[in-house]
């Protein structure tokens, strides 16, 4: 059985390689902030997961994950985000309370238990952030509607929000506190290069951030 410390370098490639440029490989510096760790350290575990069969690793030009890597990588981010819809669901945590319950979670529940969770919650395609929740098979059942980042809409742009990337605690409780929610409707009122922020009222509240958080929320325009 993988270690939790494998597990957890796969589930965060996997989780890079989403978010890079089709065909690219992640690189070793942004695998080592993912992970909080030197890039020495990453050089080592990803040798020990090219021996492993895991992922494809080249020096300097970046890591990809082997078809074996995958299948564990979908393995283990189908727990993580099954156990999160769970907690809200059941134990109606909210959705800044359950990642970093689930990345405890993720690596002791059995894989039966997780079929269970799945079929108890009705399969459902994401999980409270709007991500994506592969099935058994490691397919995804639906890849959550997006056509642009918030950061990427217009003054006046009508928006829906289907998905938030960043799940920091504190940026995820902020979105609650100005009333945002996956499902939910805004129209933007700002969005300025020159000062980098980007205003979305939502309902009669308005909501701030920088572009750059902006650019973690996906959304869909809304035709009025």
């Amino acid at each position: 059985m993988p270690s939790l410390t494998v597990e957890n370098y796969l589930k965060a490639i996997i989780q890079l390689e989403a978010k890079a440029a089709a065909g690219s490989r992640v690189t070793t510096g942004k695998l080592a902030d993912e992970m909080e760790v030197s890039p020495g350290t990453v050089t080592s575990m990803l040798k020990t997961l090219s021996e492993s069969q895991l992922v494809t690793y080249r020096p300097y030009e970046g890591v990809s994950l082997t078809e074996s890597g995958t299948a564990l990588a979908l393995r283990i981010v189908r727990r993580h985000r099954l156990i999160e819809l769970f907690l809200v669901r059941t134990l109606n945590m909210t959705w800044d309370q359950v990642h970093d319950e689930a990345e405890n979670m993720e690596h002791a529940v059995s894989d039966f238990l997780v079929d269970r969770i799945d079929a108890f919650l009705g399969h459902p395609e994401t999980d409270p952030h709007g991500s994506p929740i592969p099935g058994a098979d490691g397919s995804m059942r639906g890849t959550p509607e997006w056509t642009h980042t918030l950061a990427d809409c217009p003054p006046a742009a009508h928006v829906r929000f289907t998905r938030v990337v960043n799940q920091g605690n504190e940026f995820l409780r902020h979105l609650s506190e100005s009333g945002l929610e996956i499902g939910g409707e805004g129209r933007v009122t700002e969005n300025n290069e020159q000062t980098g922020i980007v205003t979305t009222e939502i309902g009669s509240k308005p909501l701030s951030m920088s572009r750059e958080a902006a650019g973690t929320i996906r959304v869909v325009l809304v035709t009025d």
